[in-house]
């Protein structure tokens, strides 16, 4: 039987749109919710900063008495630090020395730096060209009160952290983690930590790759061994996986061989199958299956395919499973420093160094090009994409480039 594969962009939008939104949370102190998914819209109390303060070392002055004459002698009324204001109100002719963070006295609109003035003894004589307000934090400069400080979904960050912590906030409600499991599948296959390996025996590269990828903090993550080749024995798997899981991750067995058997092990527990066959290489035999809201993934069993459709649609999907908005890959585009030749009806997704001149930065293709070959994976900055359309990439065409995390701060 033919089978049109399905492009890569349909498959996710298809899976996304059958996703039912989960409702299940738990509560997080915030120090401990990075990688987390929050659970509700969170606004401001309050205004941050709540009181105008310095931005800068320096002395404080009423701008109006440097505009009438701006070489005033001000003199120093007191010190104002950070958690230590000044109380009393600042007189025209008179500066307080402040420094940052430090809230700014009644009577003060405008900071200069200390190295802009010229201090003798208990006064000081501004430098340079003033401008009023310059060098302050006005009130609700970060934050206004009622303003979005996280919204519902959004997959925490430390940047995130900051923001709740500086808006008084020390525990939130957070999605409870999405629950996988991680299957290899394949009779030549063995552990790495079995010692003596048989003639035809392979270590598994693909499930401790998978765990390792998938280690998020919104996920909990499950190793559920090495199947045989075998229907009745993977579906049986396929169902205990499900019963304890949210989603099932597996690799090898995809294909059309007759050793494959995914497919017919997704429909032997129940499940519909969603896609078969992907318009990309590597990654073309993968098969996807649902039961309500719990999905199986069945990964090709080459390394390069199977760490490919994990970084470009399994992980975007478990943020938006496990209750995220829609976040794609993070994508750039960067000119091509090589030429390539295709054949049209499928993308193709290479492994890419960003080479950095001084004329600007371009894409050189890193390692050997097959799909079983993990090598190439590893000293790669990420994934170049070479459309479905295209039969030729020349030097210097734009191209959209996926980094891996570890270019990425």
């Amino acid at each position: 039987m033919s089978i049109t594969p399905t492009k890569l962009e349909i498959a996710r939008d298809l899976l996304k749109e059958s996703i039912v939104e989960k409702d299940k949370k738990t509560q997080s102190i915030i120090h401990k919710a990075q990688e987390r998914i929050n659970y509700r819209t969170i606004k401001s109390r309050l205004n941050l900063p709540t009181t105008a303060n310095s931005a800068v070392d320096g002395y404080g002055i009423l701008y109006q008495t440097f505009l009438n004459n701006p070489e005033t002698e001000f003199e120093i009324a007191g010190i104002a630090k950070a958690g230590h204001p000044y109380k009393k109100k600042i007189l025209p002719h008179q500066a307080i020395e402040i420094y940052t963070g430090a809230i700014m006295p009644e009577g003060v609109d405008t900071i200069v730096m200390h190295e802009k003035c010229k201090r003798s003894n208990n006064r000081v004589i501004i430098n340079e060209k003033v401008k009023q307000n310059q060098n302050m934090r006005p009130i609700g400069e970060n934050l206004k009160r009622g303003e979005v400080v996280v919204k519902k979904g959004k997959l925490l960050n430390a940047a995130d952290i900051g923001q709740l912590a500086a808006s008084g906030n020390n525990e939130i409600d957070i999605y409870a983690k999405l629950n996988v499991s991680v299957i290899s599948t394949g009779d030549e296959l063995i552990s790495s930590s079995v010692n003596k390996r048989l003639r035809g025996q392979i270590y598994d590269s693909n499930k401790p790759m998978l765990l390792s990828l998938l280690d998020h903090n919104f996920l909990n993550i499950h190793d559920f061994g090495i199947v045989k080749d075998n229907r009745n024995e993977l579906a049986i798997k396929f169902a205990d996986a499900l019963s304890k899981n949210d989603v099932v991750i597996s690799s090898g067995g995809a294909s059309d061989g007759i050793e494959d058997h995914t497919q017919n092990a997704i429909r032997d527990v129940g499940a519909e199958c969603l896609v078969w066959q992907l318009a990309m290489k590597p990654g073309k035999p993968m098969a996807i299956g649902r039961k309500k809201n719990k999905f199986i993934f069945c990964l090709p069993g080459n390394p390069v395919a199977a760490f490919v459709c994990s970084k470009l649609l399994i992980k975007p999907l478990l943020i938006k499973l496990a209750g995220g908005v829609d976040l794609e890959p993070l994508v750039v585009k960067i000119p091509s420093g090589f030429e390539h030749k295709k054949r049209k009806g499928r993308a193709e997704y290479l492994r890419a160094k960003i080479i950095s001149k001084d004329n600007g930065d371009f894409l050189k293709i890193h390692g050997r090009k097959g799909a079983g070959v993990i090598s190439s994976l590893t000293g790669a900055d990420g994934i170049v994409e070479i459309p479905m359309d295209y039969e030729n990439v020349k030097v210097g065409e734009l191209l959209k480039f996926y980094p891996f995390e570890h270019r990425c701060l």
